[in-house]
């Protein structure tokens, strides 16, 4: 009835038709695919490189820009403390002491390759008129007002200065405030 399939590993050998006799295909080894080259990159690396490239380029602009502010925000905020100090002591020599020496710091950072440390008197005075950006007729260092800048840092605090403390402020504060290029000036 129902015979089982012979089993070719127990049959005696039978003849291979010649279509698979191994001896006469003509086979060859197999061939492996070359190796994944690393260069060119794809596109997803490109645009993964692109972006960091931007974000480096990015984060050092900000930090410039950050740091390149950081000087008028101290020069801002010493100011606004001696104007503070001043509301709160009404010494005035003081205040034009204070005023002058955050001027002449802040000179010195603006102007770093220039010789501004070595002005005084009237060439003091006229290399601030000559900076200030935003200059007006009545706010001007060469007037009583400015001269009091001359004569404050060597007067003790108890000294009897008269000037107009609000104006020697604005003028100050016109001259800190206004933009400055961080360049050399001729010093007359």
């Amino acid at each position: 009835m129902n015979e089982p399939a012979p089993n070719p590993a127990t049959s005696p050998a039978a003849p291979l038709p010649d279509a698979l006799d191994p001896g006469t295909l003509q086979l060859r080894d197999i061939h492996l695919p070359e190796p994944i080259s690393w260069w060119p990159l794809a596109p997803g690396w490109w645009i993964t490189l692109a972006v960091i490239i931007l974000v480096i380029a990015a984060v050092f602009i900000a930090r410039k820009i950050y740091l390149g502010k950081q000087l008028r925000r101290d020069i801002n905020t010493e100011l606004e403390l001696i104007k503070q100090q001043y509301q709160q002591l009404e010494n005035k020599p003081q205040l034009a002491r204070a005023l002058s020496i955050l001027l002449r710091r802040a000179n010195i950072s603006y102007y770093p390759e220039s010789s501004i440390a070595g002005l005084t008197g009237e060439q003091w005075l006229q290399h601030l008129d000559r900076t200030n950006a935003r200059p007006t007729a009545d706010l001007v260092f060469q007037s009583e007002t400015g001269k009091v800048l001359l004569s404050a840092p060597y007067l003790p605090d108890d000294a009897e200065l008269d000037f107009d403390a609000g104006k020697l402020i604005g003028l100050c504060e016109s001259w800190l405030t206004s933009a400055h290029n961080k360049t050399q000036v001729a010093s007359r």
